[in-house]
């Protein structure tokens, strides 16, 4: 059942339903969250077994204010502690040691955990109310089945999970695709997962160069542990599955020539495109098209619900123009790649 959020007592009623076990549909400011109390294994059980997902691929906790990080951080590296100064509260997720004996079931079991401060001010307003109730963080992956689109407005939840849940309805997400991830675990900042935040703003904060996951650590005086440490594998995380965000049409990822090409000789009759250049339309062929936006912030926020809308017209393929080259692009082709996949 979907709340608003602008009554006090839904964020009453909201906490005590995180307080009682119970799943919770969360708007935070990138895409709306399934959450749970991170401390209670029941619950973050119930959140594997909604999404069907499986009980190894870590959630990501989401606490109220930087001192609440102490709650589930065994550790927390210089750099970790900029970037959280930087960017908390907002869309970036941590990857840090984790505390023994805690969220160990949000973590998939991993001794690491990932974390974050979520800006929007109804997600705020709850965590501060759960944590009054002895909820210190709220585990929340993406309110969707696992590995299809992630949901960016209230009715998204309710398509996916059915009235017996209880849904905040805090409006559409403002930046419409999941946080920036960095593993703070390996002496440097990795990058795991793109989105709003990017490697240049992390590095501008850190005063660290940021890898990507598969890089090795250059050959620097940073000692042999180090290079040990940076050359491990990265800890599993949140939407970095080669397959995720993907809607029940098969989604193609092309450039604006071959889309042009291949539209010309498809035998699809039904088809849907995302694409920036204008396209005639072509006899038998029923075409649902909408234009991509030229920036990507505006790409991001609109992306989910695109692609929820142009799959829910029954087409067979959705065609995607490539998005530009660029690191603010980064987040946008992430998604769509996976969804492609």
């Amino acid at each position: 059942m979907i709340f608003s959020a602008d009554a006090p007592e839904s964020i009453a009623r909201a906490a005590q339903t995180l307080k009682a076990g119970e799943l919770l549909g969360l708007p935070t400011e990138t895409v709306y969250g399934l959450a749970a109390d991170a401390g209670n294994d029941a619950a973050v059980a119930k959140i594997f077994a909604a999404k069907g997902r499986p009980a190894d691929h870590p959630l990501i906790v989401h606490v109220a204010q930087i001192s609440d990080a102490a709650d589930f951080a065994a550790d927390m590296p210089a750099f970790a502690q900029a970037l959280m100064q930087a960017f908390w509260p907002g869309p970036l997720t941590l990857i840090v040691p984790r505390r023994s004996g805690v969220a160990a079931a949000a973590a998939g079991g991993q001794n690491s955990v990932g974390l974050r401060c979520p800006s929007h001010p109804v997600a705020q307003a709850v965590l501060r109310a759960a944590k009054a109730l002895g909820v210190p963080g709220v585990a929340a992956p993406s309110a969707n089945q696992f590995g299809r689109v992630s949901p960016t407005t209230a009715a998204h939840v309710a398509a996916e999970f059915g009235p017996e849940l209880m849904i905040l309805d805090g409006g559409a997400c403002a930046v419409g695709i999941e946080s920036t991830i960095v593993d703070c675990t390996r002496g440097v900042p990795v990058l795991l997962r793109p989105g709003q935040i990017s490697r240049e703003q992390i590095q501008a904060a850190c005063g660290l160069q940021v890898l990507s996951k598969d890089e090795q650590l250059p050959q620097i005086s940073q000692g042999l542990e180090a290079v040990k440490a940076l050359n491990t594998a990265a800890p599993r995380a949140s939407g970095t599955l080669e397959s995720h965000y993907a809607p029940r049409a098969k989604v193609r990822l092309l450039s604006a020539q071959d889309l042009q090409a291949q539209l010309a000789s498809t035998q699809l009759t039904h088809l849907a495109l995302y694409t920036r250049i204008a396209l005639t339309s072509k006899p038998g062929v029923a075409l649902h098209t909408r234009r991509m936006p030229l920036r990507a912030d505006a790409c991001a926020h609109e992306l989910f619900a695109v692609l929820r809308a142009l799959d829910e017209t029954g087409a067979s393929e959705i065609w995607v123009e490539t998005p530009p080259s660029g690191t603010e692009w980064e987040g946008v082709l992430d998604r769509l790649t996976r969804a492609a996949a």
